[in-house]
């Protein structure tokens, strides 16, 4: 195996490898993808990102999400706004069709820089989330602690969304991962707090599932927002939401569509070495940064 090229990008500080299997087949195992997000001995990411020919063939291309613990994400807010980007520069298109496995989302470059994407409908009903048990998701009898009455949402992945008086104050690394595993939530879920600024926008913090604490989830932002208008706690369908590394606008679309808009960056560029790969996390420490990029 050769050494294989990464690219390290972000949306808000919501981080990714982006790893490209376009020409040539990448397939990473649990296993190795954890080697890749680990902090310490990897590269070090919330997500390892794949990009892959489309099955589709009105899509532009394939993106498969991996979170730091190895585990497969449907779809990624951030994410699909960073690689679509970066596709966007290698093509000069300013639109895109990104493949899913939530389904095709629909990514577009803004005339101010930053990056749109579609995140599709917001699933609302408790089989789509999905929760084990009928209840109503406008208020869900799952929490810990101060967590309790949640807002779900599936947006490609689950999302339990709580208000509460003070995001700030909430010890969301004790009581996020609790609820992630919630026997309510058959696939798990992400968790957000959520607070109504003065200003009307939504201060979020986030715990995601499969990768802790978070600086920023495009998913979960969307769902933030359409929590928000559900429980009738903000004028209008469009917010600016407010995550720990900056702000993002969600707008709840009459046709169901949740849009998010962001910026991006490009981190810097590198290669992994297959070592690491081979031996797991034990190897991670192996990764090599080659080159450095604004």
């Amino acid at each position: 195996m050769e050494q294989m090229p990464f690219i390290k990008m972000h949306g808000l500080g919501n981080d990714f490898v982006v790893l490209d299997g376009r020409q040539a087949p990448i397939q990473l195992s649990a296993d190795q993808a954890a080697a890749v997000a680990d902090r310490r001995r990897g590269t070090g990411c919330d997500q390892v990102i794949v990009l892959q020919p489309p099955k589709n063939t009105i899509a532009d291309f394939h993106a498969r999400f991996l979170n730091a613990d190895g585990g497969e994400s449907m779809a990624c807010g951030n994410g699909t706004r960073c690689v679509a980007a970066m596709v966007m520069d290698e093509t000069a298109k300013n639109h895109l069709i990104v493949e899913t496995g939530a389904g095709l989302l629909d990514a577009e470059r803004q005339a101010n820089g930053l990056v749109s994407v579609d995140m599709g409908p917001a699933k609302l009903d408790w089989r789509e989330i999905p929760l084990t048990d009928p209840v109503d998701t406008l208020h869900v009898p799952a929490g810990s602690g101060p967590l309790d009455d949640a807002v779900c949402v599936g947006l490609g992945n689950p999302h339990a969304v709580y208000f509460v008086d003070d995001a700030e104050a909430v010890q969301i690394k004790v009581f996020g991962p609790v609820i992630e595993q919630h026997k309510m939530f058959p696939q798990f879920t992400n968790v957000e707090v959520v607070h109504v600024t003065d200003a009307g926008a939504l201060r979020m913090r986030v715990w995601e599932r499969g990768a802790g604490v978070t600086q920023a989830c495009g998913s979960g932002a969307c769902a933030t927002l359409v929590a928000a208008v559900r429980r009738g706690l903000i004028d209008g369908r469009k917010a600016d939401v407010i995550v720990d590394g900056g702000t993002l606008t969600v707008e709840w679309l009459p046709d169901n569509h949740v849009l998010l808009t962001g910026p991006v960056a490009t981190s810097f560029t590198g290669t992994i070495d297959p070592a690491m790969l081979r031996q797991g996390t034990a190897g991670a420490a192996l990764a090599k940064d080659v080159a450095r990029a604004v």
